[in-house]
């Protein structure tokens, strides 16, 4: 990065330091690495593709040509807020600090054991999607597998594990094959709209701003059967909000991306904007695609192979699948990254249990491999144990993944609200160099408050109203372990004086994996 001055090396420098941290990460990554990673974890090709029912058998068309941006603005509300607390404090587990820091050691906590928790089971989700399209573009059709348990939890252990190895060996390889994602994602997205656009029997644009309820049997129960025509339309925002996460990637490798405080920002927005577009000209490209919008809903989760078996000349799809499915597995691989910074950051401040191995960073790699495969192992895991266990006849695994979202967003709701009463304050009395400025950012804040509350409502809903159930008991659980163990054991995150006592620790820390100043 020729861009990359020994001057800026120190200003990256200096700001960890003044945070209490060691550059013990290596920053190998360029701001479009940076925007990369948040860019391939959203992944329209992932979420867009795999969840794609949640439209077409809600309200149809118009699911897509409005829900889909009022989804993503939804989404956009808390990257804002996020990206203005990122360029003042660009550090590795970035949500974590920041609930510290502009709250107290329980809010950073919970912020932790919340985004930590979302991670590990979106992780599992991701590549449990990766999975099923594999099984619904190659591994069904061609090589005569079917699904069952053991077949999926291999895949996941296989493809789970190569994810973590790669990161193992190094932030340069990982922003290698994430910034190649990005740019195979835009490729294919791209493809993909123009062969929609080809192969559709006519341009229905009016479609897309059609409402027909398909909830229930129409929709082949997708969503519950509803007469509200809004309600319905309101569980279609989970498409779009549920594809458009996981930009805090940006926060996470904020030790590792040059000019962070500038650079971790852009990221954030960007990811989330050139997805929106892209997603929503894709997706929009789809809809037109589609032979009969009432057919479409009867297919329910299998409508995007229905549409495309139907429509679209066998090596062209395969072509497009075989893309897809790099995406969705590169998706994964930016999840890995995501998780283990996540556990790396908490743990170098004693927030979980063996901390002192999950804190270590490779000499080697300069990466936190023991934190890398725990956080890898732990998303399989998930995912065995809780496609095991039913309540009632929903896996508690749909139960998990649909808490999931709601975990992530609350990771990401508590510093935005706390900055919201911190601004001006000697919590946060310096900006970044990405200042939105205080009127801004309160407005919002309070958008994100608002749109919290949206995510959580709809996020209960049948058929997954016993993720209300799983909030409220993890939220009783992690008080309880609060106050009966941690809050007099966890110290959280230097501050104060606590950063000055340091400094001695930070050169040893640096010294022992190789770091020049």
């Amino acid at each position: 990065m020729s861009d990359y001055s020994d001057s800026d090396k120190k200003q990256d420098m200096h700001i960890l330091h003044s945070m209490g941290y060691a550059q013990e990460l290596e920053r190998r990554m360029s701001g479009f690495s940076n925007f990369a990673i948040s860019f391939s974890i959203i992944c329209i090709l992932s979420g867009g593709i795999n969840s794609l029912a949640q439209a077409t058998s809600g309200v149809g068309g118009a699911a897509i040509g409005i829900g889909w941006l009022v989804g993503c603005f939804v989404s956009l509300v808390f990257a804002v807020g996020m990206a203005q607390i990122a360029s003042a404090y660009p550090t590795a587990g970035g949500l974590y600090h920041w609930g510290s820091i502009l709250g107290n050691r329980f809010t950073g906590w919970l912020t932790a054991w919340f985004n930590l928790l979302g991670l590990v089971t979106v992780l599992g989700a991701i590549n449990v999607g990766t999975y099923y399209f594999f099984m619904g573009s190659f591994g069904t059709p061609y090589l005569g597998l079917a699904d069952d348990i053991t077949v999926r939890i291999i895949f996941l252990a296989i493809i789970t594990g190569l994810q973590a190895l790669v990161n193992h060996m190094g932030i340069g390889l990982t922003a290698k094959l994430t910034d190649f994602s990005g740019y195979l994602i835009f490729a294919t997205s791209i493809a993909l709209t123009v062969v929609c656009l080809a192969v559709a029997d006519s341009y229905d644009i009016g479609r897309l701003f059609t409402f027909t309820n398909y909830s229930g049997d129409a929709g082949a129960s997708v969503w519950p059967q509803s007469d509200s025509m809004w309600y319905v339309f309101a569980l279609g925002l989970l498409l779009p909000i549920y594809t458009i996460t996981g930009y805090d990637a940006s926060a996470h490798t904020s030790e590792e991306t040059v000019k962070a405080a500038e650079s971790v920002p852009r990221g954030m927005i960007s990811s989330v904007l050139w997805s929106a577009l892209f997603g929503y000209i894709m997706l929009c490209s789809f809809v037109l695609m589609i032979p009969n919008m009432d057919d479409a809903a009867k297919q329910g989760w299998n409508v995007f192979f229905w549409a495309m078996d139907a429509q679209v000349n066998w090596v062209v799809k395969d072509i497009l699948y075989l893309a897809i499915l790099v995406s969705q597995w590169l998706c994964g691989l930016a999840t890995v990254t995501s998780v283990s910074r996540m556990i790396f950051a908490f743990s170098r401040d004693g927030g979980l249990p063996a901390s002192r191995a999950l804190a270590k960073v490779s000499p080697t790699y300069r990466t936190p491999v023991a934190a890398t495969w725990t956080g890898a192992i732990l998303s399989v895991l998930f995912v065995w144990g809780s496609s095991l266990i039913s309540i009632g006849e929903t896996p508690v695994y749909t139960i998990v993944v649909s808490c999931t979202v709601i975990f992530l967003f609350f990771s990401f709701a508590i510093p935005i609200v706390l900055g919201l009463f911190a601004w001006g304050t000697p919590k946060w009395d310096k900006m970044g160099p990405w200042n939105l400025g205080e009127g801004v950012f309160k407005l919002f804040a309070v958008l994100t408050i608002l749109a919290m509350i949206l995510i959580f409502v709809l996020g209960v809903q049948p058929p997954n109203g016993p993720a209300l159930y799983v909030t409220v008991g993890f939220l009783v659980v992690t008080a309880i372990v609060w106050f009966v163990f941690e809050q007099r054991r966890f110290k959280g995150p230097p501050i104060g004086e606590e950063v000055a006592r340091r400094q001695a620790e930070i050169a040893a820390a640096e010294a022992a994996v190789g770091q020049t100043h």
